[in-house]
């Protein structure tokens, strides 16, 4: 019977997040597969340590298990190793570079689809690049939405620690796209 009371608190607390949960990893795996390995893990973390959740937001404490999870995962299943994201040819890159601006209007021709993929590339490039901290502060608060107290939680360190990382992280992406670096 507890067993069946716990699943149900577990699926309550974790099932609305598992989206969240699975974005997260993919950031910090860089990887689908792994993504969902790694939420897995979590998962059954999270039914481990269900007694130790006392109330408060569910999404944070999710999200702290699934980050905490990734780089135990990580450090357990990979070989640190630096990977390249650029997968254009010279010739794609130099016509995208030559191609101008489809920012405002959906893409309606097969070169401004390409060029939306090249700039949502060159973004996720960036994010891709930067420094551990910043891009997770960045994914929680811009791609998940958590707040700003929310992510203190998630990756235990001060609220200002964490306003101070996204406006780094911002800065840094800013300053990477605009100088066409990737």
């Amino acid at each position: 019977m507890a067993v069946d009371g716990n699943q149900a608190k577990l699926e309550a607390l974790v099932a609305p997040y598992l989206a969240d949960a699975l974005s997260l990893a993919r950031w910090i795996s860089g990887d689908r597969t792994d993504a969902e390995d790694i939420v897995q893990d979590a998962c059954l973390r999270a039914f481990r340590g269900l007694a130790g959740y006392h109330g408060g937001s569910a999404r944070a404490w999710v999200l702290t298990i699934v980050r905490n999870t990734a780089y135990s995962w990580l450090g357990k299943n990979r070989v640190p190793m630096l990977v390249a994201v650029d997968d254009l040819d010279p010739k794609s890159h130099e016509e995208v570079e030559r191609g101008g601006n489809s920012f405002g209007s959906p893409p309606n021709t097969p070169e401004a689809e390409m060029i939306a993929k090249a700039d949502a590339g060159r973004l996720e490039a960036a994010i891709a690049a930067l420094p551990d901290e910043f891009r997770e502060t960045l994914v929680l608060r811009d791609i998940q939405g958590l707040e700003y107290r929310e992510i203190s939680q998630v990756m235990a360190t001060p609220v200002g620690t964490v306003m101070s990382r996204l406006a780094r992280a911002r800065r840094r992406l800013i300053e990477t796209i605009g100088n066409g670096s990737l």
